[in-house]
């Protein structure tokens, strides 16, 4: 019986291959989502554990912010542009979660975050979000929740218009791109509360600068950050 069960999973691998989404390989475990490689080769930035990080850096002088956190850096050709583009880009939001997870962790295991109220997803313009079928930071901020059990609000702030893709666009271009495009629906369910906003990869951080202070302009809030990555500029 043992030997036919062994024979079945074997048939059902061959036929449909569970594979690592970081390099593709089969060396993992059926319930794994990345193989011990890739997961000794993330690159995590410790950011959640250390004041005055590179991240927190980014928003000295331009949006007040308690704390700061990227859980991994980016860059081209590596395990965590591979993985970004498959949770955003290939409807893959089962990474997105695990993802989220990880951050999660992090901000668990620091004093730096304990006073978090509620999880706020970066918004996604609607008919974006309809197109794609899913904001990839609500994604993160459910791994994030199952972790910290902190509460994700989808429906206090929105972004009223469309923006273009940010790549390619100096820091100037970035904040005209996204300034006003910002606003908070329901002042009451913030009023008052520490906010983590949360986003998958910052840059110049000109896209949460602009959400932070359409948040902060309406409503007595203290804000943190986390993302998913922090990308050089």
């Amino acid at each position: 019986m043992k030997l036919l069960k062994t024979l079945f999973s074997d048939m059902v691998h061959l036929l449909y291959p569970h594979l690592c989404t970081g390099c593709g390989s089969d060396l993992l475990h059926e319930k794994n989502l990345l193989c011990i490689k890739c997961i000794s080769t993330l690159p995590h930035t410790g950011f959640a554990f250390h004041a005055g990080n590179p991240a927190e850096k980014i928003f000295w002088g331009r949006l007040p912010v308690s704390a700061a956190h990227s859980e991994f850096f980016f860059s081209k050709d590596s395990v965590t542009q591979q993985l970004i583009h498959e949770f955003k880009y290939k409807n893959n939001k089962a990474i997105g979660f695990y993802l989220g997870e990880l951050i999660g962790k992090s901000l668990l295991n620091s004093n730096r975050f304990m006073t978090i109220d509620t999880l706020i997803p970066l918004p996604l313009f609607a008919d974006r979000e309809r197109q794609r079928g899913y904001n990839q930071a609500a994604i993160l901020c459910e791994g994030i929740s199952a972790i910290t059990q902190i509460p994700v609000d989808t429906k206090s702030t929105i972004r009223q218009r469309f923006t273009k893709t940010q790549t390619r666009k100096d820091r100037t271009e970035r904040w005209q791109n996204v300034d006003g495009s910002f606003m908070v629906k329901d002042r009451s369910a913030l009023q008052g509360k520490h906010l983590l906003l949360v986003d998958d990869v910052v840059t110049t951080g000109a896209t949460l600068e602009a959400f932070g202070n359409a948040i902060i302009n309406a409503v007595d809030v203290n804000l943190s950050i986390a993302t998913l990555a922090l990308a050089p500029k």
